[in-house]
């Protein structure tokens, strides 16, 4: 509704209301003529018929009429003054009215004036876009003539240049890449040369991270040994159970414990597989905890693998503790003890550590006291020299280096981890117990009966080692020394020279870490000489 219409609006309600109050007043004054003449012919007719007292109730009623006209005057002059005062409102809201309309149509006009200013701006920015659009044709239109022509010079460079050098583009492109690789490899070679040398100046823990190995592999003949436990089953329908629908029980179960269950033809049988052994012992408890259960579902799945692994935990506690007082060892911090418990889940060449230890220790402790020396630090050291093995599967290092770190750690003496270092020579012995310890670590391994790696695997190793060494270009002769710990390497020093050499060397390196599984570290030594030989006549 626009303002002039809501302004006709509100004067013909005002008009409206002015009428009903004159109509009002017009009827008041005829119903008082009426009542007038009335009253005078009632008078008229009771002054001829009526007796003194009923004239004086004439005269009564008579005043009482007046007071009715009275009072029907001041009703009629109250009405006129109700009009006025409404007409005066509708005036002043008329008023009001007006001015807000013409307030709107003030705003209307401003609006209007500034959409047209826009409007000449939006075509001044058109025009103005409108001619850079064609300012760049024309600037493409430039560039790609001139993109022609330079195309046009190469072509004809290139052919003047092959005519002149005789040779084609792609013969140029692989003789300069070819050129390019060389000298690459060989700055490569020198700098990593430069770089080996460098870091042995600083330290021989740096040289020895630039070419250790991954340590402590089981051989390849006893990895289902040492790293599966089979699980006897009812029946073959429980491997359906166990699977479950789509596979999610066995998913379930794979994803709480960290380990692979495998569900083949054996009858009656699955087998756990992971290299890490407290998952593995957690998973079969799990598994076996699960079968005589009955209920194999996701959520019964991760609750009985969370009981398993604390019940677990105790159980190592306990073992570490067994373990400390049956070699009479004191004062050890709780997480070493539980380190010594986790012992009895790892093996090496199937041997257990966790009595591999203990037998280290009571060995240490006899000699030791033969010789008249510390026994309780022989055998301190002897329960705790091999405790860096459960930590492995789960850190980088050698497990001398993970038991020196954990026994520093946890507080241990300076002189227990001294021996830890020590005891595979990979540190100077600092005491006669580290000698000692070391004599009964040899002793306890190769008894009779204590290692379970054959003749023949250990044949085998040494074999691939000469024959993975030997299969690089310019490689005159192979040989393993040092029980199949160090490979020599002689090349020929006119294919190979001193930065080939380091470059051989790594890669041989990483060939056997990639292809072989093994024990500890293998060191791989190339060695390069030139000889000049004179005869005298």
């Amino acid at each position: 509704m626009t303002p002039i219409d809501m302004l006709l609006a509100g004067g013909g309600l005002v008009a409206g209301l002015v009428l009903a109050l004159i109509g009002s007043t017009l009827y008041l004054r005829a119903k008082r003529r009426n009542a007038g003449a009335l009253l005078a012919d009632a008078e008229r007719k009771a002054a001829a018929t009526l007796s003194e007292s009923e004239q004086k109730a004439a005269a009564q009623l008579k005043r009482a009429g007046q007071d009715a006209d009275q009072a029907k005057a001041a009703a009629v002059l109250e009405g006129k003054m109700e009009v006025l005062r409404l007409r005066e409102e509708g005036e002043r809201d008329l008023a009001r009215r007006r001015d807000d309309a013409d307030r709107a149509e003030r705003r209307a006009e401003e609006r209007e004036k500034g959409t047209a200013q826009r409007g000449q701006q939006l075509d001044q920015q058109e025009k103005s876009l409108t001619d850079r659009m064609q300012a760049l044709d024309r600037r493409e239109t430039q560039v790609n003539a001139r993109n022609q022509e330079i195309e046009t010079l190469v072509r004809e460079q290139q052919s003047r240049l092959e005519r002149i050098a005789g040779l084609t583009t792609e013969d140029a492109k692989r003789e300069l890449l070819q050129k390019v690789e060389d000298e690459a490899r060989a700055q490569a070679a020198a700098l990593a040369r430069d770089i080996r040398e460098q870091a042995k100046k600083e330290a021989d823990k740096d040289a020895r991270k630039i070419i250790a190995l991954a340590v402590q592999r089981l051989a390849a003949e006893h990895t289902a040994e040492t790293t599966v436990s089979a699980v006897a089953l009812p029946g073959d329908e429980m491997k359906g159970r166990i699977i479950g629908r789509e596979g999610r029980n066995i998913r379930a179960f794979e994803q709480a414990t960290g380990v692979d269950l495998i569900i083949d033809d054996t009858p009656d049988t699955v087998v756990v597989s992971c290299f890490d052994p407290i998952r593995r012992e957690v998973g079969r408890r799990a598994l076996e905890a699960l079968i005589v259960d009955g209920r194999i579902h996701p959520g019964r799945i991760e609750e009985i693998v969370k009981k398993i692994r604390t019940d677990l935990d105790g159980e190592l506690v306990e073992l570490g503790e067994q373990a400390a007082y049956e070699t009479g060892i004191h004062g050890m911090h709780p997480e070493l003890v539980k380190l010594v418990g986790r012992m009895r889940y790892r093996t090496s060449y199937g041997q257990n550590i966790y009595e591999h230890s203990k037998e280290v220790a009571w060995l240490a402790g006899m000699m030791a006291a033969e010789l008249h020396l510390d026994v309780a630090l022989a055998k301190r050291a002897g329960l705790l020299h091999d405790v860096g093995k459960v930590l492995t599967h789960d850190n980088e290092g050698t497990h001398v280096e993970l038991g020196v770190e954990v026994t520093r750690k946890y507080k241990e003496q300076a002189n227990i981890v001294s021996i830890i270092a020590a005891h595979h020579d990979d540190a100077p012995h600092e005491s006669v117990e580290s000698v000692l310890v070391q004599a009964a670590d040899a002793i306890s391994g190769s008894r009779p009966g204590a290692r379970r790696e054959a003749f023949e695997t250990y044949v085998k190793r040494l074999t691939r080692l000469e024959e993975i060494a030997a299969g690089f270009e310019g490689v005159e002769k192979t040989n393993v020394i040092q029980a199949g710990r160090e490979v020599r390497v002689i090349v020929i020093p006119e294919k190979i020279d001193d930065a080939k050499a380091a470059e051989l060397a790594e890669t041989i390196a990483r060939k056997i870490e990639g292809e072989l599984q093994y024990p500890g570290q293998i060191k791989v030594t190339v060695i390069r000489e030139t000889r000049a030989t004179g005869l005298a006549r």
